[in-house]
């Protein structure tokens, strides 16, 4: 745990805010892996079975950063509060999930449900130790039937369901409370 000056992690969440904004509009997130340590860990819950970690920067680049975000493409995550605990080198970000069809330009957004968020922790070199992130599960899984029922998944997310359909293992996929580092 490291504190860290405030104007240094304020400085840091411009910075991380600059470039999802970038990712959203490339519809490569992969650049934000310049943020963790090397032995960072990013994990969350994908609901009643499941969670998700990624442990070192190698996984959270290419699973939570490139797998799980393949498909996604004209979606963004406007965060809209953050909080910065400067004594405990601490950041809590909330943000919405807005999906657009980036084949429909005219189709209207369409926002999940409910509050995401993720809640970070930086080491002394400012870089993230750990990451975890939140949201309402349930009104994803909603948006995604809607998605399939009306023809508006992407080809990224129909390949993605088809291989979990298909009973394909998913690098990262713990059955729930057995990741080798704990959610909490």
């Amino acid at each position: 745990m490291a504190a860290l000056p405030r104007e240094q992690l304020e400085d840091w969440v411009e910075r991380w805010l600059q470039v999802n904004r970038d990712a959203e509009k490339a519809g490569d997130w992969k650049p934000l892996a310049d943020f963790y340590a090397e032995d960072a860990t990013y994990g969350w819950n994908i609901g009643p079975k499941e969670d998700v970690m990624c442990i070192g920067i190698d996984e959270i680049r290419d699973i939570a950063l490139g797998l799980e975000m393949a498909g996604l493409e004209g979606w963004r995550y406007p965060y809209q509060k953050v909080i910065i605990d400067d004594k405990i080198g601490e950041i809590v970000g909330f943000w919405k999930q807005v999906v657009t069809d980036p084949d429909d330009p005219e189709a209207a957004e369409r926002e999940i449900y409910g509050i995401g968020g993720s809640w970070f922790r930086l080491n002394a070199n400012a870089k993230i130790e750990w990451q975890r992130d939140f949201f309402d599960f349930g009104h994803v899984q909603k948006l995604y039937l809607d998605l399939m029922t009306n023809g508006k998944l992407s080809k990224g997310m129909q390949e993605r369901i088809e291989r979990s359909l298909a009973g394909e293992k998913l690098p990262g996929y713990y059955p729930l409370g057995t990741s080798p580092v704990p959610i909490w």
